[in-house]
């Protein structure tokens, strides 16, 4: 099936648009079903915008938002994406884990289990300890970031970002610019992106350019100079540093000079292009405010509004089997 097969909401023969039981990454996605979580997620933009009737399709559900791993901006967008829909968002913290006493994951998967939740979002430190979780549990599970693996909401609501901003993503050049060794954001954008047929062109020092990254279909630079020229998109990362060892760059007053995006080098180079950004910035570092804060040109704020309606999209999606939805029982 191409995407102009598909229509948001139509069912494929055998079973629903979207037949995953989680959302554990980008990867094993079709085109279509990443376009129809976008689709979905669009209706979702436009009921937060016009402050429409509040929709409580999940109420009675529980949702439980175990991070394992700090995000203040990924656990507030899945926050209020629950509650908009009507949940009963219950937040756990790993400070306030049995985790941090010596639990082990699937002691963690059991009693989330045994908890009756109607869907779980979980942020991990590990890389697959969603997918563990996922295989443990008899709800729904969203991941909301693993270890170095991947982050496919951000993903989502990248594409949505850059389909409403410039009318679609086929055949655009994005480059995405940074850390991108230690960044499960650049794997599930690479992904999600070069599915839905987009140029994608990645950027580092080669220090903090992951081995064999082109079997991703992507184009690698370690000019940035290069890497922008045409680009209708620019992606900037930050720099990990709290999961480096060593030295990965000399200064971070050098990495901004061969890899910071300034007003002159986006003017030389991408003078039209949409900048993004997954946050949370180090301004003056990857980026400059003057950039960041391009009232035109800067998506940055954008993301994380789009980010809840993404959210919205996929709570919904992944519990309507439970909830008899037709189509999905």
């Amino acid at each position: 099936m191409t995407q102009s097969d598909h229509r948001p909401g139509t069912l494929i023969p055998g079973g629903a648009v979207f037949p995953h039981r989680h959302l554990t990454g980008i990867e094993g996605l079709e085109p279509h079903e990443i376009t129809f979580l976008l689709d979905e997620a669009d209706t979702w933009v436009e009921a937060n915008r016009t402050r429409a009737a509040p929709d409580r399709r999940l109420a009675g559900s529980t949702q439980i938002n175990a991070f394992f791993e700090n995000s203040t901006r990924t656990l507030l967008s899945f926050e209020i994406a629950g509650k908009r829909l009507g949940a009963d968002v219950v937040n756990m913290h790993a400070a306030q884990s049995s985790v941090k006493k010596g639990e082990t994951l699937i002691d963690t998967a059991q009693t989330l289990n045994a908890m009756r939740a109607d869907v779980i979002v979980i942020r991990h430190m590990s890389s697959g300890a969603v997918r563990l979780i996922a295989d443990k549990v008899d709800c729904p599970v969203l991941n909301a970031g693993d270890g170095r693996h991947e982050h496919p909401t951000q993903a989502l609501l990248d594409a949505l970002t850059i389909r409403r901003r410039l009318g679609g993503i086929a055949h655009k050049r994005v480059v995405i610019c940074g850390d991108l060794l230690h960044s499960r954001v650049a794997r599930s954008n690479i992904l999600a992106l070069t599915a839905l047929a987009a140029e994608v062109r990645v950027c580092a020092p080669s220090t903090l350019m992951p081995p064999a990254i082109e079997r991703f279909g992507v184009t690698a630079f370690t000019d940035f100079d290069r890497a922008m020229e045409g680009a209708d998109v620019v992606m900037m990362l930050r720099l990990q540093t709290e999961r480096m060892e060593g030295g990965y760059v000399p200064s971070s007053r050098e990495y901004h000079l061969r890899y910071g995006l300034t007003l002159e080098r986006l003017a030389k180079h991408a003078p039209g292009a949409l900048i993004m950004h997954p946050g949370p910035m180090n301004r003056g570092v990857e980026i400059d405010s003057a950039v960041a804060d391009h009232a035109e040109q800067s998506a940055i704020t954008e993301q994380v509004e789009m980010g809840v309606a993404v959210r919205m999209a996929c709570l919904d999606v992944l519990t309507r089997r439970a909830r008899g939805v037709e189509g999905w029982a």
